[in-house]
């Protein structure tokens, strides 16, 4: 009996991840093992990154676990489907019980059930994947498990939530050493001249920006001691040595005690690894910036999502844009590189909105920015708000939520469009101002392309 921990992303199959290459190992999956593994439940993980279909199935067909479970998110979820029917149609792989978890299952059960997934577990799942895990194995009622949801001769039945864990320094490590660290370790190398690794330091986010799900650590702040992490970081610059963390959390310095604390370990613990993280705006400060870039970071993802102050409190970001763009000009001139992230397309933005963003990112002129257009992810606000202006529903089975569409000022055309401009015009910009002449090549192509953007949003509205 044993349990195979494994996910339906693989990275040949990814484009725009092929192209940039900077894969993450399945944090989640790992944390789980590792749980499992102190609970001495026999578990194996199959990390599909950089692996395919075919070796996935040859892996769990040779293990012919009673359960596999697999965790599942908008990325992943056409493929996960694929596998959950294959799984359940051929003998040779023992016909194992399903357990599907992830953002992407919470608001979608009954579709997944009926897809063919045994149970599905919503929420956090280290203690859930244990207990659920037992069940199956020792032939017990899974009805008193909570967090949960499975059919039961057709009828959905839903146990009630499982709450979450509160001390979190009870969870063990993740089980970095149940899969090839070192081919993520190699291909950051490889492309970027540096490798990089993910640690966790907190569940939840206390915020409730619209567009945002919280399906799997919930609206809350759990978080590590900050001398767990700071031996976490200690340990994989022995083991991996990493040139660089990323901190996975949604808003790293939401705490400034915890800062503090973090940052007094660092140093008694003589740790020092260059990371990056996300925050918000007013949870920065000089001093915690100070004792940030102390620390050894240097980066930070300033969220943002609009220079316009009407789609900011549309998305109930409770920030005022200038504390944003405030922000980032600090945090750039202390010496620490700043990132920021723009979502077009959101309800209710004209030209007028996207111009403002323009203008806000050229006056915070962030080291790095993202763009992408709003969707609306079932089970958050904004899906609520929109649901009834859906345009455009794609058969469940064989899309993602990334290819729903609804009633926008504009055609979603439009904003596709308006992408090119924001990107052309404020890198064009930074041109500028790194001194370069503006008839340089460059510069020029920018601008052209930003004007002939601008000409087809006109024609595209």
């Amino acid at each position: 009996m044993s349990i195979v921990l494994t996910h339906a992303y693989y990275l040949f199959e990814d484009p725009i991840e092929a192209k940039i290459m900077k894969p993450y190992a399945p944090l989640g999956l790992l944390y789980i093992s590792s749980y499992l593994n102190e609970n001495h439940i026999e578990n194996y993980l199959f990390d599909a990154t950089f692996s395919n279909p075919q070796e996935q199935l040859e892996f769990i067909a040779n293990k012919k676990p009673s359960t596999v479970a697999i965790y599942t998110n908008l990325m992943t979820k056409i493929n996960v489907i694929k596998l959950v029917k294959i799984l359940n149609s051929d003998a040779q792989y023992g016909f194992p019980k399903i357990i599907l978890g992830g953002p992407d299952v919470s608001y979608n059960i009954e579709n997944y059930l009926n897809t063919g997934a045994h149970y599905i577990i919503i929420g956090e799942g280290e203690e859930t994947t244990k207990e659920l895990y037992q069940a199956i194995t020792q032939n017990t009622a899974v009805s008193e498990i909570t967090g949960i949801a499975y059919l039961e001769d057709g009828t959905l039945i839903k146990t009630p939530p499982r709450v979450k864990m509160k001390d979190l320094s009870n969870l063990p490590l993740p089980n970095r050493d149940g899969i090839a660290i070192d081919k993520y370790l190699k291909v950051w190398k490889e492309n970027h001249g540096k490798s990089s690794m993910t640690v966790s330091t907190q569940r939840g986010c206390p915020y409730t920006c619209k567009w945002c799900s919280t399906a799997v650590y919930g609206q809350s702040y759990r978080r590590r001691p900050a001398k767990l992490v700071v031996e976490e970081l200690a340990l994989l610059q022995k083991e991996y040595q990493p040139d660089s963390i990323w901190f996975v959390d949604d808003v790293f310095t939401v705490s400034h005690k915890w800062i503090k604390d973090f940052h007094k370990e660092t140093i008694s613990q003589g740790v020092k690894i260059p990371f990056e993280c996300i925050t918000r705006a007013e949870r920065l400060n000089d001093e915690i910036l100070q004792l940030l870039k102390e620390a050894g970071c240097y980066r930070i993802w300033i969220g943002a999502e609009s220079g316009s102050q009407k789609i900011i409190d549309a998305m109930d970001r409770r920030v005022d844009v200038n504390v944003v763009k405030d922000a980032i000009i600090k945090t750039n001139s202390m010496g620490i590189e700043t990132g920021t992230f723009i979502m077009l397309g959101y309800p209710g933005e004209d030209e007028k909105d996207i111009k403002e963003t323009i203008n806000y990112l050229k006056k915070a002129n962030p080291t790095h920015f993202t763009i992408t257009i709003a969707y609306p992810i079932k089970g958050t606000s904004l899906y609520t708000e929109i649901e009834k202006d859906i345009t455009v529903q794609p058969n469940w089975e064989t899309s993602t939520d990334r290819q729903i569409d609804f009633k926008r000022t504009y055609s979603r055309k439009y904003y596709d469009y308006a992408v090119r401009k924001v990107v052309n015009e404020v890198n064009y910009h930074k041109e500028v101002l790194k001194g370069k002449d503006k008839d340089n090549l460059k510069a020029l192509k920018m601008k052209t392309k930003s004007l002939l953007a601008t000409g087809l949003m006109s024609i595209s509205k």
